[in-house]
């Protein structure tokens, strides 16, 4: 049974002045993480902010213990770029839970 695992992202970007300077630290970020990891990533919230951003990731794997180990290597990932301004939450769930919704 597969299984997805939903990164929700919260960056600070303290020093950025503009949102052209947040989007030279949030382009990049989303691009690494889908080359990376395979993640999809969009940019979900706080658009309008210089410097906060909130991207959503998903991961997909045929495995649970898969799943985890590889959104805890994103997580670690995400933190070691912005070790001041990252926080992280997720939820990992089965497609058959997706379906019973």
């Amino acid at each position: 049974m597969p299984f997805v695992c939903v990164l929700t992202i919260h960056l600070h970007f303290p020093y950025a002045g503009s949102l052209k300077g947040k989007r030279k630290q949030v382009t990049p970020l989303k691009r690494q993480l889908q080359r990376r990891f395979g993640a999809t990533v969009a940019e979900t919230d706080h658009h309008e902010l210089w410097q906060r951003a909130t991207l959503t990731a998903a991961l997909v794997g045929r495995r649970q213990g898969e799943l985890s180990a590889a959104a805890d290597a994103l997580q670690r990932f995400v933190e070691s770029r912005h070790p001041d301004g990252a926080r992280l939450e997720r939820e990992l769930v089965s497609t058959d839970d997706l379906g019973a919704h």
